[in-house]
């Protein structure tokens, strides 16, 4: 398959997974023929022209869909550094008309990222929730969820991968440190002894390794993440989609193909770092996954002492089984929430403990 027609491919099921009607995202693909920045029948012009088209009638979220499409996979071209720019634009100016959802940038040592959020909250602060997608998705896909999840009771956040997006991070092994980073600097405006990760395709793997290690994070719900084969077998790695090993490769920083292979077995999780999440771990999986190979599951299932799955006949994202995969994350979400108000609300002499005060500690795992 030549790049272009990846392209499209992949766009198919992120247009799905963002609810654009198909027929529509067809008829834009159609007329799309090259992927050259600056010519007007490429990749990054079409899906900006379609953003602007939404944008002037109106429908601001509709244009940050057409926005993030034109650039996907990431902002390397100046096309897709201008769309990128419009997304987050664009979805600033409706946030503003929204009540409660605010812009937060922080500044790290290796780099600086932003989010958007709702729920915060000095006072009273509220569980957190950190709301984060895999290696070509933005913030501004999800971020239109904070006014629910923060009529659900939480603190939400969402933001993106190192590298992805605002994320100016190296993609690294120790990457998941940005997550402590982020609660550290969230204390005293959400209950961060209490975070749950939504955490999905490789920011899952993210959010794994930081449970691992931070005994804060209560919760990791994730759709197809990697764990360890997907970074530790040489043989699954021929049949990775071109797309993604080139978009790993720019993360990453590596030079060439040969490059990113030698590093990523250092993003693998060890049999030891997941006997320590002992924490709910809620994976949706999908029995066609073209990426992540089936073996992620045996080892979480091994080693995860408190993992469940839900499997989907379907490829990497379940993007045809929205509604379902949904209803079973947050569900899942929402029981752990429901179960925490019932342990505070009988006191520890009617329960065996709370989901906090009732965790084992966690050992042998170095931070």
């Amino acid at each position: 398959m030549d790049h272009l027609e990846e392209l499209k491919e992949f766009a198919r099921l992120h247009a799905r997974g963002q609810g654009m009607a198909p027929d529509h995202a067809a008829g834009v693909l159609a007329r799309i023929d090259n992927d050259t920045a600056g010519d007007p029948a490429s990749w990054a012009a079409v899906w900006t022209a379609e953003g602007k088209v939404a944008a002037a009638r109106g429908d601001l979220l509709d244009a940050c869909r057409h926005y993030s499409l034109a650039r996907f996979p990431y902002h390397a071209d100046d096309d897709r550094a201008l769309a990128q720019r419009l997304c987050v634009d664009t979805f600033d100016r409706w946030r503003k008309g929204q009540q409660g959802i605010e812009r937060l940038e922080f500044k790290h040592p290796d780099g600086s990222f932003a989010c958007w959020a709702s729920g915060l909250d000095a006072p009273r602060p509220r569980p957190l929730l950190v709301v984060m997608g895999g290696i070509v998705s933005v913030k501004e896909q999800w971020a239109p969820l904070l006014p629910v999840l923060r009529k659900l009771g939480f603190a939400a956040v969402v933001t993106e991968l190192p590298g992805v997006g605002e994320n100016t991070l190296p993609y690294a092994p120790d990457s998941w440190r940005m997550l402590t980073f982020l609660m550290d600097r969230l204390q005293g405006r959400a209950a961060v002894d209490d975070t749950s990760m939504l955490a999905l395709s490789f920011s899952g793997h993210l959010a794994l390794r930081a449970a691992a290690r931070d005994r804060r994070v209560c919760q990791v719900l994730t759709v197809g993440a990697p764990v360890s084969e997907f970074f530790a077998d040489t043989d699954w790695w021929p049949q990775v989609p071109g797309i993604t090993a080139e978009t790993l490769r720019r993360l990453t920083g590596t030079a060439t193909t040969a490059e990113l292979r030698s590093l990523l077995p250092q993003f693998a999780l060890t049999p030891q770092e997941l006997h320590a999440v002992r924490i709910p771990v809620r994976y949706v999986a999908s029995s066609r996954d073209e990426i992540i190979p089936a073996g992620e599951q045996d080892l979480l299932r091994r080693c995860a002492e408190n993992a469940r799955f839900k499997v989907f006949d379907d490829v990497h994202g379940s993007p045809a089984h929205l509604g379902a995969m949904r209803r079973w994350l947050f569900s899942s979400l929402l029981r752990r929430r429901l179960a925490r108000r019932v342990c505070v609300t009988t006191g520890p002499g009617r329960s065996a403990g709370s989901p906090r005060t009732g965790r084992p500690t966690r050992g042998g795992v170095p931070s």
